[in-house]
């Protein structure tokens, strides 16, 4: 794309985009252009916010760095390029393991993941995938090791990142310096690159 199909909106005397900013600065370092381009139409930044806050939530075992590695595999499923790094950048800052993070691609044999880290992200995978495939054989598996309340925030963040990956791959939503710098540090070996989102 030569430029973005809608340009993100100013922050410079907006005091409502000005406290969106200071949450994202507090979960990436940097707000998303996805929200300041959202900020359009101010409740749909404002509702996507609260979605984000209520996926993201920490409610037991499902932790943070986990729904973090599930937003990966499901952008990189998805294709978008964009939320790939954002979700690797969230993955550090939220304290996954690097050895998690440097193998992600190899989740189904690398030691560093569980069974129910493996049955999580099988799913990202299957439930990302145009059209669908979760079977009967991941339905079971991530039973296996997850209760009803985990699988719905597991299945919140693919929803979420479903959302994201529509939004930012059809905007061609231009990638803040910090995403690259994660992106080139953890995804640029398989072949990651910022693609469509530079200009």
């Amino acid at each position: 794309m030569k430029k973005p199909l809608v340009a993100p909106k100013s922050e410079l005397n907006d005091e409502e985009l000005q406290k969106l900013i200071l949450f994202y600065n507090e979960t990436l370092g940097f707000c998303p252009n996805s929200i300041k381009t959202m900020h359009h139409r101010p409740r749909i930044a404002l509702a996507f916010i609260e979605m984000n806050k209520a996926v993201m939530e920490n409610k037991g075992r499902v932790t943070s760095a986990l729904k973090r590695l599930v937003g990966y595999l499901s952008s990189l499923t998805g294709g978008c390029r964009y939320c790939q790094a954002h979700t690797i950048r969230a993955a550090e800052r939220y304290e996954a393991q690097d050895e998690q993070m440097e193998n992600i691609w190899e989740y189904k044999t690398h030691p560093s993941f569980s069974d129910a880290e493996r049955a999580a992200l099988d799913l990202a995978i299957a439930a990302s995938t145009v059209p669908n495939s979760v079977t009967d054989e991941i339905a079971e598996n991530i039973r296996r090791y997850w209760d009803e309340g985990e699988i719905v925030e597991i299945m919140g963040v693919i929803a979420l990142f479903g959302y994201l990956n529509r939004w930012n791959d059809s905007m061609g939503t231009q990638m803040e310096e910090g995403a690259i710098e994660s992106g080139e540090k953890y995804l640029a070996k398989r072949g990651w690159s910022v693609g469509k989102h530079k200009y």
